[in-house]
């Protein structure tokens, strides 16, 4: 926490506005709106329920595809089974980890021929690490697709010194515990597009109709973030950039400690990326290196650390095991040697020293 959290939530209590509206809500969408440089913002539960608006918004509807990047959780994904739509998994690129975007224009090109292009486009900016999104917006410009930038693990990130989430359609993010800042659970929308805002605004609020009595013309959700969370968020929000500062030295101390290591390499970050390092991720040639990511988990499991394979693909999910999937290879290989060490922001030297040695006792150094 940064410290201004309890006197927000006091002020919140006292004002006796607690249900999901209040004065909070519209400073945190205000403040974050203007940190961000879009035109709008919409204070959501959580980031999956920004998704599922945004897609119902662009009428993602039963049978149409939806692209997405495979290598992600899953949370980027079941929104789309949420509109009873089909997602088509896009595989990553080395150079990011990323959507590929020669794979993705490949995609297009082929649906675009047999007339089945998609509602939309879900990239995602994953482990905080930006897409390349210019020949991602371009190409999806070209065959009027919609991106929408799943910035969910991306606050703080740039690309091409420009902030993720606000070059597509929509964006969004996460607040969820685990997150660059946290509001214990919510979400947020961002856009250019005031009418996408305002119509999530009112879906997300159970689409109640303007009337004195309660009416309801459309199915809507109960998806809104309450007063309290967004004191929380505006506190949150106050201590993003130190936040996004701490996590990327604790990334280049751990790099500055275990790069040498045969077999071990880190997550790159392109020159047209700025991460944010949400977390440390490496990858583990065990032939090289002596041991296998799986086994350093263990390792380091037994002493009370915990660290966590990178995401398993989407297209190797059972849920989604009847989906199509575009490559896969590079995400497969990440998936089967990475591993995402401890990387919060509360973290001690020691604590980091203490990592760092469990994992270079594999080479006795």
């Amino acid at each position: 926490m940064s410290g201004d959290e309890l006197e927000l939530i006091k002020e919140a209590f006292e004002s006796n506005w607690i249900a999901p509206v209040g004065p909070h809500v519209d400073q945190f969408e205000k403040e974050f709106s203007d940190w961000m440089g879009s035109g709008y913002a919409l204070t959501v539960s959580t980031g999956t329920a920004a998704l599922h608006l945004i897609l119902r918004i662009l009428n993602v509807e039963s049978g149409d595809d939806v692209f997405c990047s495979s290598f992600s959780f899953c949370a980027s994904a079941t929104p789309i089974v949420y509109q009873g739509a089909h997602p088509v998994f896009i595989d990553s690129e080395r150079e990011s980890w990323n959507m590929d975007p020669d794979l993705l224009e490949q995609e297009l090109i082929r649906c675009s021929r047999k007339g089945t292009l998609p509602k939309a486009v879900v990239v995602v900016h994953l482990y905080g690490q930006s897409a390349n999104l210019d020949p991602i917006l371009s190409v999806c410009s070209e065959y009027d697709v919609p991106v929408i930038e799943d910035a969910a693990e991306a606050l703080g990130a740039t690309y091409r010194e420009q902030k993720v989430g606000n070059n597509g359609r929509a964006g969004f993010f996460s607040f969820n515990g685990n997150k660059i800042i946290t509001t214990s659970s919510g979400g947020m929308i961002v856009s250019e597009d005031a009418s996408l805002v305002r119509q999530a605004r009112f879906l997300a609020t159970q689409a109640r109709d303007e009337a004195p009595h309660y009416q309801h013309s459309v199915i809507g959700y109960n998806y809104r973030m309450s007063n309290i969370l967004a004191a929380i968020g505006r506190a949150q929000l106050r201590v993003l950039e130190d936040r996004v500062e701490r996590a990327r030295t604790i990334f280049q101390y751990y790099y500055k400690q275990l790069s040498d290591l045969p077999g071990i390499a880190f997550m790159p970050e392109p020159n047209w990326s700025r991460g944010n390092r949400w977390l440390t991720c490496i990858t583990v040639d065990s032939k090289s290196f002596g041991a296998s990511n799986e086994d350093i988990r263990i390792k380091l499991e037994e002493v009370n650390v915990e660290s966590r394979p990178l995401w398993k693909p989407l297209h190797m999910q059972p849920i989604f095991r009847e989906c199509r999937v575009c490559g896969g290879a590079v995400s497969e290989r990440l998936f089967q040697e990475g591993l995402c060490l401890p990387s919060g922001t509360a973290m001690t030297r020691s604590d980091l020293d203490f990592i760092c040695d469990q994992i270079r006792s594999f080479h006795g150094s």
